[in-house]
């Protein structure tokens, strides 16, 4: 892959080395794996397995007990490799490679008596490839935890960097449908402006949707009406913030990481206890219910804006 700089993956290593990550459907979905490309390889001999978690020390897989795997551990001492495969999402690049470990237990799984769950220590550092692509995972979940809903301000730079494909999204309140404009977004939330609708959806259960290219995907979240503001002097226009129901899509999140992490706030390595702010070039355009002299042209231009997804 090679497409973070070195300095980025060690600082994945370092973070997150323990820390293991199930595969998940989603999971599958994000990282690409290639599940039945996935094998340990002992002595000179292939066995399948169905890998069930990785960190960057050790793996969990599931495999046939009674494949003669057991056998050959006994002539390597419990020295085997596991095979990765994965696609890049965006490319349809393919990568594969070996990782050399040490088996150290196994125990019987899911009730059956001839499949087992296998417990590998990795015998040195993972390559490169395998710490991009489960660090962006890891990443993106550590961002959620620790900055759930510190809005960032859409502008180009993120419509281009999490490669949407509509600037315009959709978002459903209850049986009525809007058309709305992104403002902010959050790990946890958004800010969007929004036209004719009522302040009674406030607190309902709305689904937004939002569509990706690169690869091509299309996302919908659900959340609720967190808050409704309005515009002094445009009664019809509103900006409305939107609470996201966990657990909220890996894939966004992942997008969403990809482009906070090249912010000038956080290019450098964090700690739990960095705080998370906003930087001023990325500041919000509409600040709704202050003075009529400060909301008036910014209004007008929320106003133009939602004229734009009037149906």
């Amino acid at each position: 892959m090679g497409s973070l700089p070195r300095a980025k993956i060690n600082d994945y290593y370092e973070q997150f080395k323990p820390v293991n990550v199930t595969f998940t459907k989603e999971v599958i979905n994000v990282t690409g794996l290639l599940t039945e490309m996935v094998n340990l390889k002992c002595t000179s001999d292939f066995f399948p397995c169905v890998i069930y978690s990785t960190s960057f020390e050790g793996a969990q897989v599931v495999a046939n007990n009674k494949s003669g795997i057991f056998e050959r551990l006994r002539i390597t001492n419990n020295a085997l490799s596991i095979r990765f495969c994965f696609k890049i999402p965006a490319t349809d690049e393919q990568i594969a490679f070996l990782v050399p470990a040490h088996f150290t237990s196994s125990a019987l799984y899911g009730g059956s008596q001839d499949m087992s769950l296998f417990n590998l220590q990795f015998s040195q550092r993972p390559p490169d490839d395998l710490i991009e692509i489960m660090g962006r995972v890891l990443e993106a979940n550590y961002y959620y935890t620790k900055c759930k809903n510190k809005l960032f301000a859409v502008g180009p730079d993120a419509y281009r960097k999490m490669r949407f494909i509509n600037k315009d999204v959709l978002i459903a309140v209850g049986n009525a449908t809007y058309g709305c404009l992104l403002r902010e977004f959050a790990f946890g939330s958004m800010r969007f402006i929004l036209k004719g609708a009522p302040q009674e959806i406030l607190n309902k259960p709305a689904k937004i949707r939002l569509s990706f290219d690169e690869p091509q995907e299309t996302l919908i979240l659900d959340g609720s009406i967190a808050k409704f503001e309005a515009v002094i002097n445009h009664p019809d226009v509103s900006v409305v913030t939107l609470a996201l129901s966990d657990p909220v899509p890996l894939p966004y999140k992942a997008r969403l990481c990809d482009y906070v992490t090249t912010l000038r706030l956080l290019t450098s390595k964090l700690s739990p206890d960095d705080e998370y702010t906003q930087p001023e070039e990325e500041a919000s355009g509409i600040e709704p219910e202050t003075t009529e002299e400060d909301t008036g042209a910014e209004g007008a231009a929320a106003e133009e804006s939602a004229d734009k997804l009037a149906t």
